[in-house]
């Protein structure tokens, strides 16, 4: 995810792996799609999606206000 993390690497490296893991169980959970047998294109563009909104959750829970 581009720009600026407020945590640094390490923390949004971490926010990412578990954003993907959640990503996953999610997949699995609701559609029935994501689970560990392999990797697949699926697999991994549900792990990017899933870590993709954390991190921009995070980012947004995290952002100072302009005022």
């Amino acid at each position: 995810m581009p720009g600026r993390d407020p945590g640094g690497f390490i923390v949004t490296a971490l926010i990412g792996i578990v954003g993907a893991v959640i990503g996953g169980f999610l997949g699995n959970m609701i559609f029935g799609i994501g689970g560990v047998s392999g990797v697949d294109i699926r697999s991994i563009l549900i792990a990017v999606v899933g870590a993709l909104l954390l991190l921009w959750i995070y980012r947004m829970a995290t952002r100072r206000s302009a005022v």
